[in-house]
């Protein structure tokens, strides 16, 4: 490549020559901007001063007519400002040193290359970052791991890993270990043997032979079982392994560059990725950022696609008006770089013929807001309609609060609705619940208002639960004559009084067995009774009361036929 240096400053001109003639750069000074087309594949623009404002000329020199980066030392207080006013990717002071410039002309350039190797597009501060810690790590065998989300790009980094290093003369092989089974991957990685297990008729080399002195990139690593971890482990450490079936050490040179859209920390931290590994891989590191943190860089990748699929179709695109790259640089694009290709594809097919303004973007692009919330919350149906309609309401009172806090009608994000909904619905949820107790609580309120302290009804008709009240002796039985319902005594008639105590009058002592003036129906309980002894004296009395019909007297108890089945072998009632 040839560099360009402006002769504004012949001296300071002379002495950049010289150090980037070392480098063994072909170095052309130029005394005017015309004589710029003249010279042969340059690499870069190094503008050493300006005469009546010609500054602006130099740039659109570099910048357009011949997509180099420009450099600038121009000389004066405000050198360096004017220099990023002009758009030099870097700008040095008015006498720099030499070797300096020389070693960040080296790097630029080197940059320059990547990008057309690669496809890698991008001006912004961050890509430049990534792409100077590419050109840094290329030179050197260590292992290499690229983190970012799905969509930005990290087999281009890594393929450009391999073209810029020692290695770019030998394979670059690209595994993706979330596409293979935990038996196929091992295979796959190490090779087999003969006979090493159903269907391996022959021997087959692995990724690691077949990429010996050159690159393996293994994408999804954060996917790996953790068998397997352990035997990519040993390959990193000593460079040997064995295939599946195999009995003999390989030898193998081969660098990792290992990539992952996870956090490789918290799986770590979760038990789901071996310490040691992680440790092993995270050498270098190089983590590429998503394209909603560098949206300058969203038109030169629009322009990039553009040009390579209408070349590849054979299709004119007539371009995209200003308004469309507004609401395309305004988007997020949570598919990073290739969600954005992706849709230019789609454009360059589909052109209108004329230029692709707003109304062409597709909706979920131009109103992301209003797509996210036809996703989230998921839509609510059937008997929770009516919780629906209160959480919406709800929602927009929480709307018109947020929004008057941050002083707009911004609504809430997707995330945070669906929170929202889902702990209203809750709310309503419990609600219902306290108003059916409330309910419940005042019926039996109702069915036990003017029932002595000692009296309960039970829930199965023509069935009186008694208990007997405090103070009575145990072997006594009294009987159930009204005392809660008013009824008239079977005897005599007569409404029978309560005692002074405020139970019922004590009956004569009777058996255990059957006490005196008990009737049918009645279930007696007893201080020192047990809940199943009562439980046992009321399905007797239900028996008793259905003529032994256990299909009534279990809807009588309201319990299943098969319960009361077991209840009934349990108690020896049959006998």
């Amino acid at each position: 490549m040839t560099v360009l240096i402006s002769t504004h400053r012949i001296e300071l001109a002379g002495r950049l020559r010289e150090a980037l003639e070392k480098e063994g750069y072909r170095v052309d000074l130029v005394p005017a901007v015309e004589q710029l087309d003249l010279a042969p594949e340059p690499g870069l623009l190094l503008l050493t001063g300006e005469d009546d404002g010609d500054g602006e000329e130099w740039a659109r020199a570099a910048h357009r007519q011949l997509g180099v980066p420009l450099f600038t030392s121009l000389p004066g207080g405000t050198g360096v400002a004017r220099g990023k006013k002009l758009g030099a990717e870097q700008a040095f002071a008015p006498d720099p040193d030499p070797d300096e410039v020389a070693l960040s002309a080296h790097r630029a350039m080197e940059r320059r290359r990547l990008q057309r190797i690669t496809g890698i597009v991008g001006r912004t501060e961050a890509m430049q970052e990534v792409l100077e810690r590419v050109v840094q790590i290329a030179q050197v065998p260590s292992t290499v791991l690229i983190t970012g989300e799905s969509g930005t790009g990290k087999e281009l980094v890594a393929r450009g890993i391999h073209d810029l290093s020692p290695r770019r003369s030998r394979a670059f092989l690209a595994v993706n270990v979330a596409a293979l089974s935990e038996t196929l991957l091992e295979s796959e990685l190490f090779g087999h043997e003969k006979g090493a297990f159903t269907g391996a008729i022959d021997s087959r080399r692995g990724f690691f032979e077949l990429a010996h002195k050159g690159s393996l990139f293994l994408d999804e690593i954060g996917e790996m079982p953790r068998a397997t971890q352990t035997k990519l482990l040993r390959v990193l450490e000593q460079r040997e392994f064995l295939r599946v079936g195999g009995e003999k050490p390989l030898q193998v040179d081969v660098r990792i560059i290992a990539a992952t859209n996870r956090d490789l920390r918290t799986q770590v931290a979760e038990g789901e990725f071996r310490r040691d590994l992680y440790y092993r891989l995270n050498v270098l590191n190089i983590e590429l950022p998503p394209l909603r943190e560098r949206r300058a860089d969203i038109p030169l990748l629009i322009e990039h696609f553009v040009g390579e699929l209408s070349r590849r179709m054979d299709r004119p695109f007539p371009g995209i008006n200003r308004e469309a790259m507004e609401v395309l640089k305004a988007y997020d694009w949570p598919g990073n770089v290739r969600e954005l290709r992706n849709l230019v594809e789609s454009m360059v097919v589909l052109s209108p013929g004329r230029e692709i303004g707003p109304a062409d973007i597709p909706r979920e692009i131009r109103s992301p807001q209003q797509a996210d919330r036809r996703l989230l919350p998921v839509p609510v149906t059937g008997a929770a309609a009516g919780l629906r309609r209160e959480a919406q309401e709800a929602r927009a009172e929480a709307e018109t609060d947020e929004g008057a806090r941050a002083g707009g009608d911004r609504p809430l994000r997707p995330e945070l609705e669906f929170v929202f909904r889902t702990l209203v619905e809750m709310r309503m949820d419990i609600d219902e619940l306290r108003r059916e107790f409330e309910a419940y609580r005042e019926e039996a309120a109702d069915r036990l208002e003017g029932v002595d302290e000692g009296w309960l009804l039970s829930s199965s008709p023509g069935v009186e639960v008694g208990v007997a009240p405090r103070g009575r002796r145990p072997g006594v039985d009294p009987v159930v004559e009204g005392a809660a319902r008013g009824r008239t005594d079977a005897s005599d008639g007569a409404m029978q009084e309560p005692d002074e105590v405020g139970g019922v009058p004590a009956q004569p002592d009777a058996t255990e067995e059957e006490p005196a003036g008990r009737e049918e129906g009645h279930v007696v309980f007893r201080p020192g009774m047990t809940m199943e002894e009562l439980e046992e004296e009321a399905i007797r009395a239900v028996l008793r009361e259905t003529d032994g019909n256990r299909r009534k007297a279990a809807e009588s108890l309201g319990i299943g036929e098969r319960t009361l089945y077991r209840k009934i072998k349990r108690y020896d009632i049959e006998q």
